[in-house]
């Protein structure tokens, strides 16, 4: 068995999950309208979020090269691409939402849409490889704590 760092489909992976991040990252802004929101005494201190992320698109990376090696046909090959190019896309939107349009209150909204592609992907992957899946529930408890850190921000700040 091949080790994983030896395998070019996990760089692959691994590349474009980073390019996921480095685009959401682009639409975040902690400037002077982040600093100046009132947020929730339990809010994980603002340094913990890079590390966080870091894990958890590494983690994506995994189980997609995994799914992908356990898929063996065109149709699951499209399957693992289409789970993870939504859910890739509704995380860059709700940056986007919130840093960028500085619009908590619609990347709330958009929030519920993200949390349902997190188990989509734990629940979609999971015929191709249990283990593909179960790398996402430390996305899924991390966006549930996004979740309500932005509901907070929407009670605490609103209306936007």
């Amino acid at each position: 068995m091949t080790p994983v760092w030896r395998e070019r489909g996990f760089w692959i992976a691994l590349a474009l999950s980073y390019g996921v991040a480095a685009v959401g990252g682009a639409f975040t802004d902690l400037g002077p309208w982040y600093r100046a929101l009132q947020q929730p005494p339990w809010k994980p201190p603002d340094a913990w979020f890079g590390p966080i992320w870091t894990t958890i698109f590494t983690l994506a990376a995994l189980s997609a090269w995994w799914a992908w090696k356990a898929a063996h046909t065109r149709v699951q090959r499209q399957w693992v691409i289409g789970l993870f190019g939504v859910n890739a896309l509704l995380n860059i939107a709700w940056s986007a939402l919130f840093f960028t349009l500085k619009r908590p209150d619609w990347a709330l909204l958009e929030w519920g849409a993200l949390w349902l592609s997190v188990v989509s992907l734990l629940i979609g992957l999971r015929h191709l490889s249990t283990r593909a899946a179960w790398l996402h529930l430390p996305y899924l408890a991390w966006v549930t704590v996004a979740g309500l850190l932005n509901h907070a921000n929407v009670k605490l700040n609103g209306p936007f």
